[in-house]
């Protein structure tokens, strides 16, 4: 891709940049994606390993994962907003050398504070995801966009559900500390090769920076499809989370007896939910996101029953248990990934002069609800076990399909 300058505005960025749609140019998104998600949810499953070498006590180990995830919030909300006043490869690229150099600095930090610090950057440089999916969108004619949409998807939901098996398997093998180094690395092969292909786009001219942020509130308050579709998803993956944050804990204990290993191999099955990105761009394109959005929170709501049921004393034994859990994890990461794809897509065809602003507040939403998720399993999981985790993952979905089923009738949102 040669690095020509586009003219300014969506149009003339469409005219002089009309190649983004091949495959290969879907995959280097993909795959950049990819990179940076693994890089921002790596520290969860090593919590209890990172925060003792780094002199935390247990109940401060949280922070591991929390610096970087408040990092990538701060970046949705004062970052990524820049992407509609600044030249947006030149933005990427410099989030992505101070994601690697942060990257580096969390594999090195000789203490808590440092690694703490070092992790907020590093968050907030990550978000640089949220630079590249729009990019990829306002790049592609509207009728070819929940397509490139979802393939990108695709690569940011391998990223997510790839992020905790393969960290615990590097982990094993080359240390805490050598598993941050590798993430570091690729992320600076990462930079060299996007330097190379990204393509220019230059937003048109108008807001300042504080301007920008102050039009944060009102997109939100005037822009209904932004609305609905972030409160699904922020219902949606506050039930992903709450189910992939307690099922290792279930898995580790009687009956299952679970190491790392088989805990990682599980891992592996939400995974198969990345097949449906693609798929639900298209379903997008054709016209039938509020149908789909129907089918797949009910889907959702399918899996939870069925994780539900693998403790229940019907199940005799420790394989259909399992197979029922695994059967879960895939219905319920299939529902989440088409959630967030279709609502995507959605949401980059409102208003092309406000895309990056509107994506952030979309990701940040339904992020603020994965944490939400996770905040309330450690409560749940106490008092009432692997059941009252399905419950409350289950009233999360069904807060997601009654608002699909509320407007599916409703033409005017897609």
């Amino acid at each position: 891709m040669p690095h020509t300058k586009c003219a300014t505005g969506e149009h003339d960025d469409l005219r002089q940049i009309a190649a983004i749609p091949t495959p290969v140019n879907t995959r280097l998104f993909g795959g950049a994606v990819c990179v940076l998600m693994l890089s921002l949810f790596a520290s969860q499953p090593l919590v209890g390993v990172i925060g003792p070498a780094l002199g935390l006590q247990a109940q401060l180990s949280g922070f591991v994962p929390l610096a970087t995830l408040l990092g990538y919030g701060i970046g949705l909300v004062l970052i990524v907003p820049l992407s509609d006043m600044m030249e947006n490869r030149r933005l990427a690229l410099t989030m992505l050398a101070a994601a690697a150099l942060a990257q580096f600095a969390c594999a090195f930090a000789p203490n808590a504070v440092l690694y703490l610090i070092a992790a907020l950057v590093l968050g907030a440089a990550l978000s640089c995801i949220q630079v590249l999916v729009p990019l990829a969108a306002a790049l592609t004619p509207e009728a070819e966009r929940g397509r490139v949409v979802g393939d990108v998807m695709s690569g940011m939901m391998i990223g997510l559900l790839l992020s905790r098996p393969l960290a615990g398997f590097a982990a094993a093998a080359l240390g805490w500390r050598g598993m941050l180094l590798t993430l570091a690395l690729l992320l600076a092969v990462l930079f060299v090769v996007l330097w190379f292909t990204l393509p220019w786009r230059r937003p048109a001219p108008g807001l300042s920076y504080a301007k920008l942020l102050s039009t944060l509130w009102s997109l939100l308050r005037e822009e209904r499809v932004l609305r609905l579709r972030a409160a699904s998803a922020f219902l949606m993956f506050a039930a992903f989370n709450a189910f992939w944050t307690t099922v290792a804990l279930l898995l580790a204990h009687p009956p299952f007896h679970f190491g790392e290993h088989g805990i990682a191999l599980f891992a592996l099955a939400g995974a198969s939910g990345i097949v449906v990105a693609p798929l639900a761009g298209r379903w997008g394109d054709r016209g039938y996101t509020r149908p789909a959005l129907a089918a797949i929170h009910a889907l959702a709501l399918v899996a939870l029953l069925v994780a539900g049921l693998a403790t229940m004393p019907a199940v005799h034994t420790i394989g259909l248990a399992v197979a029922l859990l695994v059967l879960a994890a895939m219905l319920l990461d299939v529902g989440t990934v088409a959630d967030q794809t279709l609502g995507r897509r959605a949401v980059n065809l409102l208003r092309p002069e406000a895309r990056g602003r509107l994506n952030g507040l979309f990701t940040g939403v339904f992020f603020a609800g994965g944490s939400l998720g996770a905040a309330l399993t450690g409560f749940v999981w106490t008092r009432g076990g692997w059941s009252a985790i399905c419950i409350l993952a289950g009233v999360f979905v069904c807060g997601a399909l009654a608002i699909s089923l509320s407007t599916l009738r409703d033409r005017s949102l897609g």
